[in-house]
């Protein structure tokens, strides 16, 4: 095929499109394909216990990250703790992501503190995120999601 100024070809040589084609794509709004959702893996270690569930929420929100309560597109998995070695977030859009995880032990849906303060039940955070005086911060238990799937290791910790 012979290439004209009317007809220039851009792309590889078995995928030619003239150049008119693309640009009449652009003009009817052809959006481009929405990015590949993925699965957020997550291996849980050091359960005391096999009572209760294990609780945890992914999120992008920083200003709701560990509650997660009332964050927009937040990942939620609930499991027996029995069960919870391993849990998965699925169709996760790429985005900086952090984990929070909460062993309710007694099952009552929050986390039990002692004088207020202290946490009675297990807890984890992404990228293993230290707690000092109180939870980390979103920065601190970040990751960043792409086009592949993401593995995270989850230590549990017990303060009492």
């Amino acid at each position: 095929m012979i290439a004209t100024p009317s007809t220039r070809m851009i792309g590889a040589p078995c995928l030619r499109l003239p150049a008119a084609v693309l640009a009449l794509a652009a003009c009817l709004g052809a959006a481009p394909p929405a990015p590949a959702k993925v699965e957020v893996q997550v291996a849980i270690t050091g359960l005391r216990s096999t009572e209760g569930l294990v609780r945890a929420c992914l999120t992008a929100d920083r200003e709701r990250f560990p509650s997660c309560r009332g964050a927009d597109a937040v990942h939620a998995v609930t499991l027996p703790a029995a069960e919870a070695q391993r849990l998965a977030f699925s169709d996760v859009s790429p985005g900086t992501y952090a984990i929070a995880l909460l062993h309710d032990e007694n099952g009552n849906g929050k986390a039990d503190r002692v004088l207020g303060m202290m946490p009675r039940e297990g807890f984890g955070f992404s990228r293993d995120a230290k707690v000092r005086m109180g939870p980390p911060d979103f920065a601190d238990a970040a990751f960043a999601v792409g086009e592949v799937p993401v593995r995270q290791t989850i230590r549990m910790r017990y303060m009492l």
